[in-house]
């Protein structure tokens, strides 16, 4: 009999986005396959600490949520139920525990006190002997940006998703689009500024900014992700707000020229990509946001006219042709690995003026490596239109990691 693998779902972290980590958590735990894996449940808390409640495993499995179907999109009662199981293990207030695990020649890890630190790195630390793969969804700020990645390669261990570089490449925005740029992506107009430079001459980085770009403007932080930190630009006026708003969660801004200019709402597609070195696009959807822009609170937080999601997007056959091509050459671009959901600007068919555009031009925006995984996200659910359902997304993502890992162990560190 095929020997299970054993897979660390992590969620929480120390980041903006950890609640929403906590539904994608949930979501996997709910719907991965127990029959095929023993799941180890991991939270870390906002403070850092790494938690686990003893009975999570069989208070996620026994509810009537798991036998719940994964085409449906489930209630908001559901999602605050979702959200609430993964609360409670960071809650809980007690260190990592994990059980011991089913293979006998493999080391137990029963009663394991484990700190984020250099102990975990150790390939022998029983943490990293334990388990066959790491699921992380760690939205964010040391989630998706490098650096849990850095942590699993010193402790030799497999990972969903991208590694160091994909990671941190994809969540440093200015990076991230000078390697799009290398690989002759399109683009909006942007700046990049520090923080430094705007607090000791804000007068000057104003006249740069509009020197290079022309209002409307979007103002970003350059790593962070859920479009926390961001602001919309109309006018001189705004700009200064709306870059300390970003300088407070990075010392590096970027700053963007609006698509289609002042008067224009500009389509938001998404692609999900999948795969290591042959990597696979899903067909592509659009966000109909229920605000000027795709914000914080369009994404995440309730409103009686939510964002509108549309799966597939209404496009030409040459236009999703192209946008799906350029999300695979974004993804390896970055050198990402596993999963992302890459995120493009379409002018609308028509101008401020109701001129139609014959051939509206698409922009790249970014890449995202860790997107948020609950059933209803956009990443599984353009998956599902594609037909692969929740459930095996999870599998072909594990098998992937497994994949990668096996052909790291062919690279030599050190002479023979």
């Amino acid at each position: 009999m095929k020997k299970k693998l054993r897979i660390g779902i992590l969620f929480g972290g120390r980041s903006g986005e950890h609640e929403v980590s906590l539904l994608s958590g949930a979501s996997i735990l709910k719907a991965i396959d127990r029959k095929k894996y023993d799941v180890v449940p991991i939270g870390i808390g906002k403070q850092g600490q790494w938690l686990t409640g003893p009975e999570a495993d069989h208070l996620l499995a026994a509810n009537p949520l798991a036998a719940s179907s994964l085409g449906a999109a489930p209630s908001a009662d559901e999602q605050d139920l979702e959200f609430a199981l993964a609360t409670a293990v960071l809650r809980s207030g007690e260190p990592l525990n994990i059980p011991p695990p089913a293979h006998p020649q493999r080391r137990s890890t029963d009663a394991l006190q484990l700190a984020a630190n250099a102990e975990m790195a150790q390939p022998s630390n029983p943490l990293a002997a334990s388990l066959d793969v790491v699921f992380p969804v760690l939205h964010g700020t040391f989630g998706e940006d490098g650096t849990i990645q850095g942590l699993f390669e010193l402790a030799g261990i497999a990972y969903v998703g991208s590694g160091v570089l994909g990671s941190a490449a994809a969540m440093d925005k200015d990076a991230m689009k000078r390697l799009f740029a290398a690989a002759g992506l399109p683009q909006t107009p942007h700046v990049t500024l520090l923080r430094s430079a705007w607090r000791t001459d804000p007068r000057r980085a104003t006249r740069l900014i509009e020197k290079a770009l022309a209002y409307p403007l979007f103002v970003k932080p350059a790593n962070l992700g859920s479009s926390v930190g961001i602001s919309k630009v109309h006018a001189r006026a705004e700009l200064a707000a709306a870059i300390d708003l970003a300088a407070g969660f990075d010392r590096k801004i970027v700053v963007e020229q609006g698509v289609g200019g002042a008067g224009v709402k500009p389509r938001e597609l998404e692609v999900a990509v999948l795969g290591n070195d042959q990597p696979e696009a899903s067909i592509v959807g659009e966000i109909v946001p229920n605000k000027e822009f795709y914000d914080y609170e369009s994404k995440y937080e309730p409103s009686e006219a939510p964002s509108m999601p549309i799966i597939p997007a209404k496009l030409t056959k040459a236009q999703a042709k192209q946008i799906r091509a350029m999300a695979i050459a974004a993804f390896r671009a970055c050198d990402c690995a596993g999963l992302a959901r890459v995120d493009f600007l379409m002018e609308p068919a028509h101008g401020v003026k109701g001129r139609k555009r014959k051939q509206p031009r698409i922009y790249l925006n970014e890449i995202n490596t860790l997107p948020g995984f609950t059933s209803i996200s956009m990443y599984p659910k353009l998956w599902q239109a594609s037909g692969m359902p929740y459930k095996k997304l999870i599998d072909r993502l594990i098998a992937l990691a497994v994949e990668r890992h096996r052909e790291k162990l062919e690279t030599r560190f050190t002479k023979p």
